[in-house]
């Protein structure tokens, strides 16, 4: 562990000058103390996957208000624009400037073992960051903060299956396309097992899954396409927020309109994160029927990690952040996955304002 030898080395020397020589003056003569040095900023390299989206913004803020040189920190910031090798690079330039710890948020999960080697040869712990890596050794990271990611899919898509029995709705009414986010990313490989799994146990027709890379461009492009191929889809399975803007901008273009009442022919839209007040006003207005929370708040949990460190603590190898559902109504209340209940919250005005 790095601790050791960031431990400042200078001690503070104690200048006791006691002259007690005979016939001196009676005016002694004050020598001042020396002050401690300045403890050390602690240095974080941070490798964030890029600015796909709004989680992705809220989630680099989060990192950046946490990690402030009035907080003891210095954070080195670098912004992967969607490449690994943009990412694998970063990180090779902070094993050169001798950072105390790595941050990674990896745009996919594969590919990592080499430069995660790299890092643990020079004695630099590797927090990851909301997304895994799928390495060959588990050493090569210290431990990892993030979401849950087939655990919110198993809650929205639990929650759909408890609002078709209340509304009366056959599973074999239930016609679905899902609109993936970055192929081989955490959130995208989780998310999508959620709903194949869910499709599965309940006899729901997945029609399609289409990579729609977590944007709102590339999500009204591809569910422009699916309305097309498919007349009878008649639920959305976006998963972020983004994609479903883009996929409620395609369904309103079409002639169609997003909601939760599928007897009358309105087009459910599914989505992830919720954080943005735009989202919030979607489920209010019933364009969004449902999101899965992804919490982007991901600072604080990283510090407490750092922390532990610090101290010579070993955390946690996985840590969950805490997540809720929000709905249009009170349909369905509360969820229960894995044998644990989870609530549903109902999306009022005052929600939207907090």
């Amino acid at each position: 562990m790095r601790l050791q030898n960031r431990i400042l080395k200078a001690g503070i020397c104690l200048l006791a000058a006691a002259s007690l020589l005979t016939g001196c003056d009676k005016k002694s003569e004050m020598v001042p103390a020396e002050t401690s040095p300045a403890p050390k900023p602690v240095v974080i390299g941070f490798s964030q996957l890029g600015a796909e989206s709004d989680w992705r913004s809220a989630n680099t803020q989060s990192m950046k208000t946490t990690f402030t040189a009035e907080n003891g920190y210095q954070l080195i910031f670098e912004d992967g624009q969607q490449k690994q090798s943009n990412q694998i690079r970063a990180i090779r330039t902070f094993i050169q400037q001798d950072v105390d710890y790595i941050v990674l948020a990896p745009v996919t999960e594969t590919g990592w073992d080499t430069v995660l080697q790299e890092a643990k040869d020079a004695g630099i712990p590797v927090i990851l960051l909301d997304r895994q890596v799928d390495a060959t050794d588990d050493s090569l990271f210290t431990c990892w903060v993030g979401s849950d990611f087939e655990l919110e899919g198993r809650k929205v898509t639990e929650w759909l299956r408890q609002y078709t029995i209340r509304k009366g709705i056959d599973p074999s009414e239930i016609h679905i396309v899902n609109i993936q986010g970055t192929i081989g990313a955490s959130a995208q490989i989780g998310r999508t097992k959620g709903l194949a799994r869910a499709a599965e146990e309940n006899g729901w027709e997945l029609l399609a899954e289409v990579p729609g890379d977590f944007t709102q461009t590339k999500g009204r492009e591809v569910m422009a396409e699916l309305l097309n191929m498919y007349e009878d889809l008649n639920v959305v399975y976006c998963e972020n927020d983004n994609e479903a803007f883009g996929a409620i901008e395609a369904i309103e273009a079409a002639g169609r309109k997003a909601g939760s009442d599928l007897q009358t022919g309105e087009i459910m839209v599914i989505s992830f994160d919720g954080v943005k007040k735009e989202a919030m006003e979607y489920v209010y207005e019933d364009k969004i029927s449902c999101i899965g929370e992804c919490n982007p708040d991901q600072g604080a949990m990283v510090q407490e990690v750092i922390g532990k460190l610090e101290r010579g603590e070993t955390p946690e190898k996985f840590s969950y952040v805490q997540e809720g559902m929000l709905t249009h109504d009170d349909t369905v209340t509360e969820v229960m996955v894995g044998g644990k209940k989870y609530p549903v919250t109902v999306v009022t005005g005052e929600k939207i304002q907090e």
